[in-house]
């Protein structure tokens, strides 16, 4: 299983990262194990300083650490590699560029929302993945799709939130906790460590202390 994520509109590997861990059941019977990480030259920000600034301004004359764009891979112990392209500095449409790419399967989010099944969709072809929602849709947005509609981000904040309270109502374990925190936010550290010294693997940190081979999965919970 490989996971791709494009994003566009954030500085931080969580905002796309996180999902993708809890996908992968990272510090729930698999963890990161190590990551590669890649930068290209700076050259969008002076570009954008000089363009809306002037060229005498400092923002165009500074140099920039960050590369306009940054590419790292991670390996999991289960054998997965998840790929993150960071790139906010490039002219271009909005778009998340959401994939994950199975033994069996694939699919792809936004602004396309596309699948394919092997032994179900057609040979070679992509099908709509709304083709598919009746079916598989998540309990969560079941139950709470009416009460979300017109919450920001087409009703995940409202469902994000709710999923919260409702944890810490119950008593319950949230659906992250700090170590999850911990091994997403660290990515940022261990890319620039590993960008710094030739693009080498790094060792991703074990927060849990091995407590993630006998920590659950998180499951399906309902609304």
């Amino acid at each position: 299983m490989a996971i791709s994520i494009r994003p566009t509109d954030w500085v931080y590997p969580t905002h796309g990262l996180g999902p993708v861990a809890q996908w992968m059941n990272v510090n729930r019977g698999n963890r990161f194990d190590y990551l590669v990480s890649m930068a290209s030259r700076g050259g969008g920000l002076n570009r954008w300083a000089t363009e809306h600034l002037g060229a005498d301004s400092p923002l165009a004359r500074q140099t920039y650490a960050l590369g306009d764009v940054v590419t790292t891979q991670i390996r999991t112990v289960a054998g997965q590699t998840i790929l993150i392209v960071h790139d906010t500095d490039s002219p271009r449409p909005y778009s998340r560029k959401i994939l994950l790419q199975g033994t069996r399967g694939i699919v792809r989010k936004y602004p396309a929302e596309l699948i394919h099944v092997e032994g179900r969709s057609p040979a070679h072809r992509w099908e709509p993945l709304e083709s598919y929602q009746t079916e598989f849709e998540h309990p969560v947005w079941q139950a709470l799709a009416e009460r979300s509609r017109g919450a920001g981000h087409g009703g995940m904040d409202f469902i994000e939130d709710h999923r919260l309270v409702t944890c810490l109502r119950a008593g319950l374990p949230t659906d992250l906790d700090v170590y999850d925190g911990a091994a997403w936010s660290a990515v940022s550290a261990l890319s620039e460590r590993s960008i710094a010294d030739r693009s080498r693997p790094v060792d991703c940190p074990d927060f849990t202390r091995g407590a993630w081979r006998t920590r659950p999965p998180l499951g399906i919970v309902g609304g």
